[in-house]
Formats: structure tokens, C-alpha cells, sequence
């Protein structure tokens, strides 16, 4: 892609669970995100957060970073609210050089944030197994990936929740920023398993 190009939004549309909406994230979006996410419990497992309003904003409206990132809202009264983040990023797979093509946008890695004050109610298992099912379904990959530190008792539990497979288990690979080496851990899930386990014939 060239500089002059603009970033392909992961999600063209709205996407709708029973009680969540997911939909394209924009700059007005910031303020809200960097409410929960600047949260000691939530900033632990992230890369990093900016700890300033002004840097975060910058950081979250930056045009690569915008395209793959989600809202999800939840429906209720007149007003929805924004209860955590998503990021969907298209990927090619690894393919030897004569296939290399076969491969493209093959695979999609998923990751999420939650509002710590919305936990407990299901929205997060809600939201991503709506973004597996477009991930599978209306953008026909073969396969997701999502990673997180082993310690991340909650993002382990919901890839296990949502019929993941544990992949990799990397010993003392990633350094916090606690000065710890903390072990990390990949699931990834194929498009032919997940139609096994909803009955879709293909």
C-alpha cells in the first residue's frame, strides 16, 4: 500500500448480537476508549496506552490503527454505550512463494478491550463470537488468531470459551513493563471447525 493510499476499514458495516452493536470506530470514539483503557487492570495487558487525553487521541485516530479497530456498543435506553473495543486485522498466511497469492488475506488475528465496569455480563464472549462469525462467514477467511499473556486469566478463558485452540505456549518470551519476562500463549481457530461445531455445511 502505498503513503497516499488510505487504510481498508475492517468492518464496512455494522454488525448486530442480540444485545451489542459493533461498528467501525472513528476519532470521536477516543475519549470514550481512553476511559477504560488508560485503567491500571485494563493497561496491564495492553501494548501501551498514552496517558494524556492528546497523545491518546493521536494514537487511537492514526488512519492504520483506526481501520482495524471496533466499537461496541450496547443498545439500551435512547443512548447506546460504549462498553469496550475490537480489533479485526486481515492477514495473509504464510505460503511458499508459488501459492503466495492462494494466501492473501487469508487469515484474520483478533484482539479486545473491555470496560472493566461492563464485566460479568457476557458482552465481551457476545462481541467476539460475532466477529469470528463475520471473520468466517462474510470476509471467508480459513482462520483466526488471537494471542495474550498467559497471566490474562480473562482473554485466555474467552478464546478457550469460544472453542480456540491453544497453539502456542511461548516460555518467558514477552517483557512487561513490570521488568517481568511473562509467558504468552496463541489460539487460533479454522473456518471448517467452526462451521463443524454450528451445523454449516458448506
Amino acid at each position: 500500500m502505498s503513503s497516499a493510499e488510505e487504510p481498508v476499514p475492517a468492518l464496512d458495516r455494522p454488525l448486530a448480537t442480540d444485545r451489542l452493536t459493533l461498528r467501525p470506530a472513528n476519532a470521536d470514539d477516543a475519549a470514550a476508549t481512553w476511559a477504560y483503557r488508560r485503567l491500571d487492570s485494563v493497561n496491564e495487558w495492553l501494548t501501551g496506552t498514552p496517558s494524556e487525553p492528546a497523545a491518546f487521541r493521536a494514537y487511537f485516530t492514526d488512519p492504520a490503527r483506526l481501520a482495524r479497530t471496533l466499537v461496541v456498543e450496547l443498545r439500551h435506553g435512547s443512548q447506546p454505550t460504549i462498553v469496550g473495543d475490537l480489533m479485526l486485522r486481515r492477514e495473509d498466511a504464510w505460503a511458499q512463494r508459488e501459492v503466495a497469492d492462494e494466501a492473501r488475506g487469508a487469515q484474520a488475528e483478533l484482539g479486545w478491550v473491555l470496560d472493566p465496569a461492563h464485566c460479568g455480563h457476557g458482552y465481551a464472549t457476545e462481541a467476539v463470537r460475532e466477529l469470528v462469525r463475520h471473520a468466517f462467514e462474510d470476509l471467508a477467511v480459513r482462520r483466526v488468531v488471537a494471542n495474550a499473556f498467559l497471566d490474562n486469566d480473562a482473554s485466555v478463558r474467552l478464546m478457550e470459551r469460544l472453542g480456540m485452540r491453544r497453539e502456542v505456549h511461548a516460555v518467558s518470551e514477552s517483557l512487561h513493563r513490570s521488568g517481568r519476562w511473562l509467558d504468552s500463549v496463541g489460539y487460533a481457530l479454522l473456518a471448517d471447525e467452526w462451521r463443524a461445531r454450528h451445523g454449516i455445511c458448506r
